[in-house]
């Protein structure tokens, strides 16, 4: 099983109601704050839908 780890890198202040709960969908909700998910296509949609919020770490 792979696993990617993101990070949060942007506030959801002034973010739309869809955006808010896709950071909450992948587990994050404080900046700066790092999850490591198991690497599928879902998870990897729900970060192209963000790529203002999130960051891809390496490793």
């Amino acid at each position: 099983m792979a696993t990617i780890k993101i990070q949060q890198i942007g506030s959801p202040i002034r973010r739309t109601k869809d955006q808010r709960a896709t950071l909450i969908g992948l587990g994050l909700n404080k900046m700066n704050k790092v999850r490591e998910l198991e690497d599928s296509p879902e998870v990897r949609g729900m970060i192209r839908k963000l790529p203002h919020m999130v960051k891809v770490l390496e490793g």
